[in-house]
Formats: structure tokens, C-alpha cells, sequence
């Protein structure tokens, strides 16, 4: 099941980034994806699927968007230089 959201934007929002509205509607879809697995809410799996695309293609937009694949919290971080510390 698909759910259909409307959106209303100026007419001259597609003229300034040169593209078409459904261009842009799948632009928008893809850049709000990107951002939910950047902060942590999808995984590259589900973040692939709601995009409709495989987990390759996945990998090449976060290239795109400049998001590292390689999604660490700060805790993991601090517990990697914890480890890293105690084997000095």
C-alpha cells in the first residue's frame, strides 16, 4: 500500500533549480531518506526500500549527498578510544 502527500510550492520553485515537479518530488523523497539514515531512524535496508531501489544504489545517493556510509554514535566513538587506550 502507497500513500500519496501533496505539497504545495511557488510555481517558480521548479524554474530556480531547473527541474521539473515530479523531478523534484523524487528529489525531495530521496534527500528526506538520506537524512532519516544519517540521524540514525532507517537502516541502509529499509532506507533502500522505501526509496524503491537496491542497497548499491542506496550507497551511491548517500555518495551523492556526502553521507558516509558508516553511521557511529558518539558513544560508540568514545568507547572505540577507550579500547584503542587500554591496549596502549
Amino acid at each position: 500500500m502507497t500513500v500519496q502527500i501533496t505539497m504545495d510550492f511557488p510555481e517558480s520553485t521548479f524554474s530556480v533549480l531547473k527541474s521539473s515537479p515530479e523531478n523534484f518530488a523524487n528529489e525531495m523523497k530521496q534527500a528526506a531518506i538520506v537524512k532519516w539514515y544519517e540521524m540514525g531512524i532507517l537502516s541502509q535496508s529499509k532506507a533502500s526500500e522505501i526509496a524503491g531501489i537496491s542497497r548499491q544504489e542506496f550507497l551511491e545517493l548517500l555518495n551523492r549527498f556526502q553521507v558516509s556510509p558508516f553511521q557511529v554514535s558518539e558513544e560508540e566513538l568514545k568507547s572505540n578510544e577507550n579500547l584503542k587506550g587500554g591496549r596502549r
